[in-house]
Order: structure tokens, then C-alpha cells, then sequence
């Protein structure tokens, strides 16, 4: 069984790496737009397929299959909730970044603030992905893979904190090859691949669990015993008790989403790299069909697991691992984990590859050697890249031991997406307010939203009102802090954006119309599972 598993596993990530060389081996890696942004080249299908990969990694596998475990349907808006953050990115955030021409978010912050409200952006984003993101894609990743190819068995490590080392280092250094190696095409041809892999897989892994649930006797039948044994676990509207109460879709769950999509450097750094206007929006609307699809392999494996091992005594984060490994005969399980590492790998190069970007193009030519060539700024971003990576590595087997690691993930992210969110929104929508308003909103509210986690007796607010809630006032007040200072201290003169001319920024005819389309089906899917 084992022999058949690795066999199928080794020839898929084999395949995908081939593949991935053959089709990029000549682009242009040394200029600062062929490493960063694929010399501008991208279509809308590589441009899905690129930011659903950066998306689904493991911490979505893993941890939200793990929420849905315990919660059921209700955190379907961690994948629902998203196409209305994809709208707004499509039809009100991309025209404005393309016309600005800009390779990084905190570009557009110099552009409409100064350089040293750039300056702290890039230094929070570097902070947040070293410390947040990238050891959590590591973790979940490790953890994923030890539960579907029975890792202990398969290399005689007996001790799982030496397994866990081992496999967060593997993974860690094959995905930072591919990313500091290639560059963002190199990422955004492997994502396309992979993504291919993970969407045939996840709804391998819904059929093979249905069957299992129904004994054998299909698919349907397996679908009415799941909802006949436990129909609480189908309530798309979440209780107070849960993860994701209802109303909170409205506040802090929809502004992460907002942040996430629109103003996150992993995730739309593919949509800087678009060919034009209207192939990025096209890519991005496409990506918003793709997540109305996802809780059919991102929830609903979590609450077919809990039908099938609730009594087992499994930890919520375990039981994708756990299902996966039990349903899918041996040449599949192999399959999945392949496609599994390329998901991991995806979101961790995605990553690697946007915080080199940061650094090379916002702190290394921005600050330390604005002189520099192009072909010395690719170089910086592979040094640090490396460097990021070796760390990563190293925090990553350190989290062992978190509860919910995607309510970890969502938490840990808040203290960084809501202030950024906030100052971005009010640069777009105003015109006289300050660098120093920006400047305090983003150091501000990182701290204040740090201090209502940890920092007694601030940490008590969070308990008081839902902790999505907390972030959504902070993002009010930080919003209102930046319109007051605008109103006493405004800048001298109206800011205008100017046109960069580096895109064709024609808009796609049927962006409005689509993204109405998409708005009316995340409302229909929440009627459709209202109550159970």
C-alpha cells in the first residue's frame, strides 16, 4: 500500500514541476517586471487559477474542513463571503491600481501619501508573513501530509516532533526553489496545474465520502443520511456559540474578506501582473464562481468526517487528514497528497515570491540602494527570500499545540488586514487626507487591535462583544480618526491619480452584469441552508 501511495505521489509532483519548467524556462527572469509581475503577461485563466492556489493551501484544507468538523456549514463563509470581496476588487479596487501601474500595495500608498507611510506598510506586511502566514502554510502543510500518507509508518520516525521538523523543512525548501528560482510566472503556471489537481481531487474526496457515509449504496443516499443524522451541521447561519455567528458576515468576517481580496499583496499581486483591465477582471470574477464551489470540498468533508469519526476522539484539525487516508484507495491517496504539496506550495511560494517583492522593490531599491540595478534588485529579493524562508522554517514547527488553526489564522490576521484596509479605502475615497492620518491609522491600529488580544484589561473587549465585531469598530474609529485629521489638518491640494499608461485599462462589458450575478448566488446559497 505504501509502495502504490508514494509511486502516485512522487509521479504527480514530478509532473507538475516538469511541466512547469518546459512552459517557463525561457521567460525572462532578471528584469524587476519579469520576476515580479510575469512581464505583465497574465490571462484571466491564469490569473484564477493562480489566486484560488494562493488561496487554498492547507490552512484552508486542513483547518477549515477542521471548523466545519466541529461548526457545520456556518463557516461556508470563509469561502462564500469572499465573492463579494471579489466584486469590489473586480469592479471599484483593480481599474484604480492598474491605472497606477504599481508591482506592491505600499506603491500605491507612496503614490497617493508619501514614501514613509510605503515605508511602514512594507515593514508590516514583511512582519505579518514571516510570523504569521508563512509558518502557518508550513504547519498545516506538515500536518496535512502526515495524516494521508501515514508518514510515521511510511519513514519508521517515531518521534512526531522530529517528523514534524522534517517534513515543514522539506516542503519549506522545495517551495522556496520554485519561488525564488522562478519568479511569479513560474508561480502562476505550477498554481494553474495544481489547481486543476486540487479541484478533481477535492470532489474525489466528497465522493468517496458520501459512498463511505452510505455504506456503499451512492452518492445521494450518502447526502440524506448526513443531513437525516445531524441536520444542525446544515445551518448556513451561525450561532452565537459558533465561530462564524450570523451577524458578524457583516462586520469584521466581510472586512477581512475586503482586505484579503483587494488589498492583500499574496493574493493580488496576480492581478498587477494581468495583461490588461479586462482580463483581470475576468480573472478575478472567474476566481469568485470558483469559491461558490468551495464548501463542497472545503466544509463539507469537515462534517462527513465528524458523521464518520466524531467518536473516534480526533482533533477537528486532524480529521481531513484522517478522512482522506481512510476512503481514498492507496493510488489516489497518493495522488491527493501530491496535489495536497502543490497546494501548500502554492500559497508558500505565492507568498515568498509577494515578500520578496515587498522588500526588493519597497526596502532594498526603496530605502537602502535606490541606485540599484534591476538585475541587484531580483538578487536582494532571492537573498532575502532565502532568508525569510530559513526562518519560516524554523517558527513553523513551534505552533504545534493551537486549538483552531484557522481561528488562529483569521485572528492573528486581523491586527495587520483591518488598519491597511482602512487606510487604503480612504485614500482611494478622498482627497485632502494626510500621510500623517494614514501614519496613525496603521500604527494605531495595529496596536490597538494587538492590545484588545493580549493586553489586559483590553483583552476584555473582545470577550464582551464577538471579536469580528471588535475589528469592525476599530476599522469605524481608525476610518473616522483618518476623516478628522483630513478635516483639520488637510493636504494642500486635492490628490489626483494620475494614469501610468503601463495597462490598457478598457473595462470587460459584462464585469457589471457578472458581478451582479455572482452577489444574487452567495444570497440564494445562504437562503437555500437557512435553519438546516
Amino acid at each position: 500500500m505504501h509502495a502504490l501511495t508514494l509511486a502516485s505521489f512522487l509521479f504527480f509532483t514530478g509532473l507538475v514541476a516538469f511541466v512547469t519548467w518546459r512552459i517557463t524556462r525561457r521567460d525572462d527572469h532578471r528584469s524587476t517586471s519579469g520576476y515580479f509581475l510575469a512581464g505583465r503577461t497574465l490571462t484571466f485563466p491564469l490569473i484564477a487559477a493562480s489566486m484560488l492556489m494562493t488561496n487554498l493551501s492547507t490552512e484552508q484544507m486542513v483547518g477549515l474542513n477542521g471548523s466545519a468538523f466541529t461548526d457545520g456549514l456556518s463557516v461556508m463563509a470563509w469561502e462564500v463571503i469572499a465573492v463579494i470581496a471579489l466584486v469590489a476588487l473586480a469592479l471599484f479596487f483593480l481599474p484604480r491600481f492598474l491605472k497606477s501601474g504599481i508591482a506592491t500595495l505600499p506603491q500605491l500608498l507612496a503614490i497617493r501619501f508619501d514614501t514613509g507611510t510605503q515605508l511602514i506598510a512594507n515593514v508590516i506586511f514583511l512582519i505579518a508573513y514571516a510570523v504569521v502566514l508563512l509558518p502557518i502554510i508550513l504547519y498545516s502543510g506538515a500536518i496535512g501530509l502526515q495524516g494521508m500518507l501515514d508518514l510515521q509508518g511510511l519513514t519508521g520516525i517515531g518521534s512526531s516532533t522530529v517528523l514534524l521538523w522534517a517534513t515543514v523543512w522539506a516542503v519549506g525548501l522545495i517551495g522556496a526553489v520554485y519561488a525564488l528560482f522562478g519568479g511569479l510566472r513560474t508561480v502562476a503556471v505550477s498554481d494553474t496545474l495544481n489547481g486543476v489537481g486540487l479541484l478533481i481531487g477535492g470532489f474525489i474526496i466528497v465522493y468517496f465520502g458520501l459512498q463511505a457515509v452510505s455504506g456503499g449504496s451512492g452518492v445521494m443516499e450518502g447526502w440524506s443520511i448526513l443531513k437525516e443524522s445531524d441536520p444542525s451541521k446544515f445551518n448556513s447561519l451561525g450561532g452565537p456559540d459558533q465561530q462564524v455567528p450570523f451577524s458578524t458576515i457583516f462586520t469584521g468576517v466581510l472586512l477581512l474578506h475586503l482586505f484579503y481580496w483587494t488589498t492583500n499583496q499574496q493574493i493580488i499581486q496576480r492581478t498587477f501582473a494581468a495583461k490588461n483591465l479586462a482580463e483581470g477582471q475576468k480573472g478575478v470574477l472567474l476566481t469568485g464562481f470558483f469559491k461558490l464551489l468551495g464548501p463542497l470540498y472545503l466544509v463539507l468533508p469537515g462534517i462527513i468526517a465528524y458523521h464518520l469519526y466524531a467518536d473516534q476522539g480526533i482533533r477537528a484539525d486532524e480529521a481531513y487528514g484522517h478522512l482522506v487516508f481512510n476512503v481514498l484507495p492507496p493510488y489516489l491517496t497518493g495522488f491527493f497528497a501530491a496535489v495536497m504539496v502543490g497546494a501548500i506550495l502554492s500559497s508558500f511560494n505565492s507568498a515568498l515570491n509577494s515578500t520578496t517583492t515587498i522588500f526588493s522593490l519597497g526596502i532594498y531599491k526603496g530605502v537602502l540602494k535606490k541606485d540599484a540595478t534591476e538585475e541587484q534588485v531580483v538578487k536582494s529579493g532571492k537573498v532575502f527570500g532565502w532568508i525569510m524562508a530559513i526562518t519560516t522554517m524554523i517558527i513553523a514547527p513551534l505552533l504545534a499545540g493551537q486549538e483552531s488553526l484557522f481561528g488562529y489564522l483569521q485572528k492573528m490576521n486581523a491586527i495587520y488586514f483591518i488598519p491597511i484596509l482602512a487606510v487604503v479605502l480612504v485614500g482611494l475615497l478622498t482627497k485632502r487626507v494626510p500621510p500623517m492620518a494614514a501614519k496613525v491609522a496603521l500604527v494605531g491600529g495595529c496596536l490597538l487591535i494587538a492590545a484588545g488580544y493580549f493586553v489586559p484589561p483590553f483583552n476584555k473587549l473582545p470577550m464582551v462583544m464577538h471579536e469580528f465585531h471588535f475589528v469592525a469598530a476599530v476599522f469605524v474609529l481608525l476610518v473616522a480618526v483618518m476623516l478628522v485629521i483630513g478635516k483639520l489638518r488637510p493636504r494642500a491640494t486635492d490628490w489626483v491619480q494620475e494614469d501610468s499608461c503601463d495597462v490598457d485599462l478598457t473595462p470587460w462589458k459584462g464585469a457589471v452584469p457578472t458581478g451582479i450575478v455572482l452577489v444574487i448566488l452567495v444570497v440564494i446559497m445562504y437562503a437555500s441552508f437557512a435553519g438546516g
